[in-house]
């Protein structure tokens, strides 16, 4: 990239037919018919090359040198959504630099921080972040899911870099960890929680962070009073609160470190693995971006960590909502389709004319085909700080529509269901079908032994099929009880969605549509 060459990246999980697609698309040149050179070799052949410039300055002959520009491309990196095929990100040296000049206003870091990253290292949002982390003085430190429980207690990071599904899977290895303690120990770990809990909310209400779709102003009577509750509330819960501390959350900090914050980025953050880690004290700030956006667009500041939200745009970049059907822009608290403007949109899709000009229109708005809301200014009341904020509720291409004509946001409910101890992962299905389903990966270790516990199991393996079965449908049932759709026939899948059966992307988000073709025929018989 630094003297102005385009590198085209992807990871060593892709199949085969994928990279050599990418490879004949992008025309590249590097990997075919040249010398193969280790680290050492390139550190020797800059040395010469140095050695050389300096000889040549010496004897007074000029080097001509191609200067780079700032709208040059940089790199190509093929998309890997979770539907359709790769298409080519042509991002610029601008779009780069863009994240390395705006990023510190989200990630204030100083010279000697720590971050741990486990992202694949070709990955849009991994490459901005290590770029902003190296540029700042910092140290990088590389893991993966394998090793991460493990350097997190080594390393004691400031800062992780990461995705949803990380998040949720220390939430649930802390969950575990209080439910394997003594009953009088796990008892007071759970009522502590809850009171860290309610004491946030009623901090969200005097400090103006309580998120809201209405424009209206709240009246300022009411306000005072609420206001006044909620410090009153607050103050009965902070000595517990402070407890709470003291004998629980200070254990937890103390084995996965993150002193100052964990970056979310990648996909939705569910609601409860938010509030948990704001109640325990360790902040989550929470951002929005795409691969045609370089990634970064939004970000959740550590002075205006609103949860449920990706935060307010960075710098120098627009960020609108127009309607779904005639594009007309939206006013604030109104949900369409999220549109972005400024530095970090890409030039376009590498050879594909039509695909950018779907993407991109001629002023400049890319779209991105997520579904959100910006949050109404209000000058004074409980959502004061919210003004400016993005809220996303999903992919427009996610959406199911049922025979009915309903319109279902499947993301919602499978946040909702994957609470259950009993479910890893979940898939919501019914486009074209008069009532939803679902393809659910269970936890066979725990939907075993919660079997177990309602009957007397003989090690029949057909009974312990369908005893698992009906405590996945009283789990739907339970969870879902306040949603307006409910989850009728389901699937149940031993096989998990990964990176490396094509399954999941690279940052850990189903592809519904290699879902839905692997289990077709499995699907139409569920709904015979």
């Amino acid at each position: 990239m630094a003297t102005g060459a385009i590198n085209v990246v992807r990871g060593t999980k892709s199949s085969d037919e994928e990279l050599f697609q990418i490879y004949s698309h992008s025309e590249s040149k590097a990997v075919m018919d040249i010398p193969v050179y280790d680290y050492n070799d390139i550190t020797e052949l800059g040395r010469e090359n140095r050695n050389a410039l300096c000889y040549s300055s010496e004897q007074g002959r000029q080097g001509v040198f191609e200067a780079i520009t700032p709208e040059d491309v940089a790199t190509l990196i093929y998309t890997s959504g979770t539907s359709g095929a790769p298409k080519g990100v042509m991002l610029t040296h601008r779009n780069l630099l863009h994240q390395i000049n705006n990023m510190w206003e989200i990630v204030p870091a100083v010279p000697g921080d720590r971050f741990l990253s486990m992202l694949p290292p070709w990955h849009a949002y991994e490459r901005s972040a290590e770029y902003f982390i190296l540029t700042h003085g910092t140290q990088q430190i590389y893991s993966s899911v394998k090793y991460l429980k493990a350097d997190l207690q080594k390393y004691q990071p400031h800062y992780v870099f990461s995705v949803p599904l990380v998040y949720e899977t220390l939430y649930s290895s802390i969950q575990r960890q209080i439910s394997s303690s003594s009953p009088a120990r796990k008892t007071v770990a759970l009522a502590l929680i809850k009171i860290s809990l309610l004491y946030m909310e009623a901090k969200k209400i005097f400090e103006g962070t309580v998120l809201s779709k209405n424009p209206v102003k709240p009246s300022s009577i009411s306000y005072m009073f609420n206001c006044l509750w909620a410090r009153i509330v607050a103050a009965l819960l902070w000595p517990l609160h402070n407890l709470a501390n003291m004998l629980v959350y200070k254990k937890i900090h103390s084995t996965i470190g993150i002193s100052k914050a964990a970056i979310s980025g990648g996909g939705s953050l569910p609601m409860h693995v938010d509030k948990f880690f704001e109640a325990i004290g360790i902040k989550v700030q929470n951002g929005y971006g795409l691969t045609e956006t370089s990634p970064a667009v939004a970000a959740r500041r550590p002075f205006c960590n609103v949860l449920g939200t990706v935060g307010h745009p960075i710098k120098h970049t627009e960020i609108k909502i127009v309607d779904i059907e005639t594009g007309e822009v939206l006013p604030d608290g109104s949900k369409g389709i999220v549109k972005i403007k400024g530095p970090p949109v890409m030039k376009g899709y590498y050879k594909n004319p039509s695909a950018t000009n779907n993407a991109l229109d001629q002023e400049g708005w890319f779209n991105t085909g997520d579904i959100g809301w910006i949050a109404p200014h209000h000058a004074t009341g409980p959502s004061r700080k919210c003004g400016g904020i993005l809220v996303l509720e999903g992919r427009a291409k996610d959406t199911i529509v049922l025979a009915t004509g309903e319109n279902v946001e499947p993301a919602e409910l499978e946040e909702i269901a994957s609470r259950s101890s009993l479910i890893d992962q979940i898939m919501v299905i019914g486009q074209d079908r008069r009532r939803l389903g679902a393809i659910v990966v269970p936890n066979n270790n725990e939907a075993l032994a919660a079997a177990k516990r309602k009957s007397s199991l003989d090690g029949n393996n057909d009974e312990a099929k369908d005893t698992v079965m009906n405590l996945l449908y009283d789990e739907l049932r339970t969870w879902m009880a306040g949603c307006s759709f409910q989850i009728g026939p389901i699937l149940v899948v031993e096989e998990p969605f990964t990176i490396d059966n094509g399954l999941m992307t690279p940052t850990m988000k189903i592809r519904r549509d290699r879902v839905a073709a692997k289990y077709q025929s499995e699907i139409e018989a569920l709904y015979e």
